[in-house]
C-alpha cells in the first residue's frame, strides 16, 4: 500500500513497522489503518505492544523499519508542530508541574500554535475556554492541578490535549487508577469528543468499557495483531482464549446492543 493510498482511506496508519526496545523488537512488521471519525480501541494482554504501537502512532518512539503516515505524509518528517497540530496525545499518567492551574495547563495546549510572529490571541483564550466547558471542568479553571480528584484530573488533561485543536486524539489508558464511576465519566466524554467529530485511539485494559463504545477494535498478542473489526465482529469466545489465555463467555450485553464478557475462574461458577 502506497503512502498516498493509505492517505486517501485514513488519518493515521502505519505499514511494515517494527519497533523495539534494547535491540529486542516489541512490534514486528506491523500493518495497521485508523478508520477515520470512530473510536478505535486497542486491547490485549500485558506486554503485548498496546502502549508501544500507540507511541509509535504518535511519533512519540521512531521505527526500526516501516512508515507510520499522518495525513498522508511521513510522521518522521513533519517537524514537531506540525505534529502536534495534526494529533493530540494523552500519555499514561501525565504529570504536572507543582501549583499548576486547570487553566495553564489547559493553555499549554496552544503551544503549538505559537510563534514569534504569532502570539496569544484572544482566539487561543475562547479555544481554551471552549475545551474546558466541553470537559466540563470550567469551574475549576483556578484551581490546582494538584487539588482535584483523579477522575477531574484525567478531564483536564484531556482538556488540554482539545485545546491542541486537531480531530485526531490519541489516549493511552485514560482510565488507569480510576474507579468505575470515574472510569465511566471519562469515557463517557470521550464518546462526547468522537460524536462531535473527532477520531478517537485509545488504549483500555478493561474489555467491557473496550466493546461498549469502540467501532473498532485492535486485538494484539504478543506484537501482532490477531484481529480487527467490530466488537460484534471480533469478540468471541475462542479469540478471548487465544488472545488473552481467559476463559470466558461472551453473552448480550442488557443495556447495550454490544457483546458483554463473562470471565470464567477456578471458582465460583455454576455448574
Amino acid at each position: 500500500m502506497t503512502v498516498q493510498h493509505i492517505a486517501d482511506i485514513a488519518p493515521l496508519a502505519a505499514e511494515g513497522v517494527t519497533v523495539g526496545y534494547g535491540g529486542r523488537a516489541v512490534i514486528d512488521d506491523l500493518d495497521v489503518v485508523i478508520p477515520p471519525g470512530v473510536i478505535t480501541t486497542i486491547i490485549g494482554p500485558n506486554g503485548c505492544g498496546k502502549s508501544t504501537l500507540l507511541r509509535t502512532l504518535s511519533r512519540l518512539l521512531k521505527p526500526a523499519k516501516g512508515t507510520v503516515v499522518l495525513d498522508g505524509q511521513d510522521i518522521v518528517k513533519l517537524k514537531t508542530k506540525d505534529v502536534a497540530k495534526k494529533l493530540g496525545l494523552l500519555p499514561q499518567a501525565p504529570v504536572a508541574p507543582e501549583g499548576l492551574t486547570v487553566a495553564d495547563l489547559v493553555a499549554r495546549g496552544r503551544h503549538p500554535h505559537q510563534s514569534w510572529l504569532r502570539q496569544w490571541s484572544s482566539d487561543d483564550a475562547a479555544v481554551v475556554e471552549r475545551a474546558l466547558a466541553m470537559t466540563g471542568v470550567s469551574d475549576l479553571a483556578d484551581r490546582p492541578i494538584d487539588a482535584l480528584s483523579g477522575g477531574q484530573r484525567q478531564r483536564v488533561w484531556i482538556s488540554m490535549t482539545l485545546a491542541q485543536g486537531t480531530d485526531l486524539l490519541l489516549l493511552d489508558e485514560p482510565t488507569t487508577y480510576l474507579d468505575l464511576a470515574h472510569a465511566l465519566e471519562v469515557i463517557d466524554l470521550v464518546d462526547d469528543l468522537h460524536e462531535s467529530g473527532c477520531t478517537v485511539v485509545m488504549v483500555l485494559h478493561d474489555l467491557n468499557l473496550a466493546t461498549r463504545y469502540s467501532d473498532n477494535l485492535i486485538v494484539m498478542r504478543s506484537g501482532s495483531i490477531l484481529a480487527q473489526g467490530h466488537p460484534r465482529e471480533v469478540i468471541t469466545a475462542d479469540l478471548l482464549h487465544e488472545a488473552f489465555g481467559l476463559r470466558a463467555r461472551v453473552i448480550e450485553d442488557p443495556v447495550s446492543d454490544r457483546p458483554l464478557i463473562v470471565p470464567i475462574g477456578r471458582t465460583h461458577a455454576l455448574q
